[in-house]
Parts: C-alpha cells; sequence; structure tokens
C-alpha cells in the first residue's frame, strides 16, 4: 500500500509505483466515482473497452440495421391498419 495526501485544491498525486502498476502514464484520461465510501480511479480507455465488449454481446449486429428493420415493421403495421 502506498500513502498520499489531497493538498487543499482537492488534488491527490498517484505515487510513482501505483501509476507503474496501473499503466497509467502523464495525460491519460481517467474515469473517477464514488463507491461505498471510496474513490475508485480507472483509465477511461480500460472503461470504454468494457463498455464495447458489453454492448457486443448484448446487442449482436448493425445497430443500424435492427433500427431500419424496426421502421419498416412499423410501417407495415401502419399499413394494414
Amino acid at each position: 500500500m502506498q500513502r498520499s495526501r489531497l493538498d487543499r485544491q482537492g488534488r491527490l498525486v498517484v505515487p510513482a509505483r501505483v501509476r507503474a502498476a496501473a499503466g497509467l502514464i502523464p495525460g491519460a484520461a481517467l474515469a473517477v466515482r464514488a463507491s461505498h465510501g471510496r474513490v475508485i480511479v480507472e483509465p477511461l480507455d480500460v472503461i470504454e473497452g468494457k463498455m464495447w465488449q458489453v454492448a457486443a454481446r448484448s446487442r449482436p449486429g448493425d445497430a443500424t440495421t435492427e433500427l431500419l428493420e424496426d421502421r419498416r415493421r412499423e410501417a407495415e403495421r401502419e399499413a394494414q391498419a
């Protein structure tokens, strides 16, 4: 465990060993959130990668194709009414 402190402006210095272990580089975009009294800091590209993986598993196929199919079915229902 490494120790750090917040400065008066609320900034946190992430110790070099922790940055290296997490693969953080200067200028990296980070996601910061609070959860159950903890502050969680994660590289934004890792979060985005996880989101794309979940999206690919949950809705396979092309979103544009799905939208066009929905619109086609809607038009058919209206034509029959």
